[in-house]
């Protein structure tokens, strides 16, 4: 489950670990004997993406989130939470 707090994602695993979106796409890419290089071929993305993408930047383009994604099962998209006190839910 993926959670959003300060400006940084989060992955909830089942073992009950917290780790940060681009340390994720790390630890999945080192399991998978990748570099970042070869997961940015693999991908169909640009090696400063994944670069970018591991190093926590904000701002990335979802479908190319969801392509790195893909390669491990993974995909990311909208989640649940408590609505927003600011949102009338009449």
């Amino acid at each position: 489950m993926w959670y959003y707090l300060d400006n940084i994602s989060y992955f909830y695993t089942l073992k009950g670990i917290i780790m940060s979106f681009g340390d994720f796409v790390k630890a999945k890419r080192k399991a998978s004997k990748l570099t970042q290089p070869a997961l940015a071929e693999k991908a169909g993305v640009g090696l400063r993406f994944v670069r970018e993408l591991e190093q926590g930047k904000e701002s990335l383009r979802l479908d190319k989130v969801n392509q790195v994604l893909g390669l491990f099962g993974y995909e990311a998209g909208p989640v649940k939470v408590s609505p927003s006190p600011l949102i009338n839910n009449e």
